[in-house]
């Protein structure tokens, strides 16, 4: 039953849910989604640890970088997700977010941090 509940769980925040939507598009690091969601990093990383602990996200490392996406091949998850960004497709958040990840880079988003 953990294992069906716990997607519920992560689907149930916003921001959790953002960062679903913002992976369905492509890989991020935690400094491209701190870029477009504007929150603490540790709260990002929060959020990513009970993704991933629910199984709908896993990481690699890449270099410098740790980036997350999102796992695919489960059934039940991926239709969740695929109804949700349904739903959410004119979402005037989503939009954004969407238009956000287009623009940015791990490299231009990680040279703001060593700036400041």
């Amino acid at each position: 039953m953990k294992d069906i509940l716990s997607p519920f769980k992560v689907l149930s925040d916003e921001n959790r849910v953002r960062i679903i939507l913002m992976l369905k598009i492509r890989p991020l690091c935690v400094c491209e989604i701190h870029e477009v969601l504007n929150i603490a990093l540790s709260t990002i990383s929060a959020h990513l640890k009970l993704m991933k602990n629910a199984g709908m996200v896993e990481d690699a490392k890449d270099g410098r970088w740790v980036i997350y996406d999102l796992v695919r091949g489960k059934s039940f998850i991926d239709g969740l997700i695929d109804n949700l960004e349904n739903e959410l497709r004119d979402d005037p958040v989503v939009k954004n977010d969407r238009a956000k990840i287009s623009k940015i880079t791990r490299e231009i988003c990680s040279s703001k941090f060593q700036s400041a």
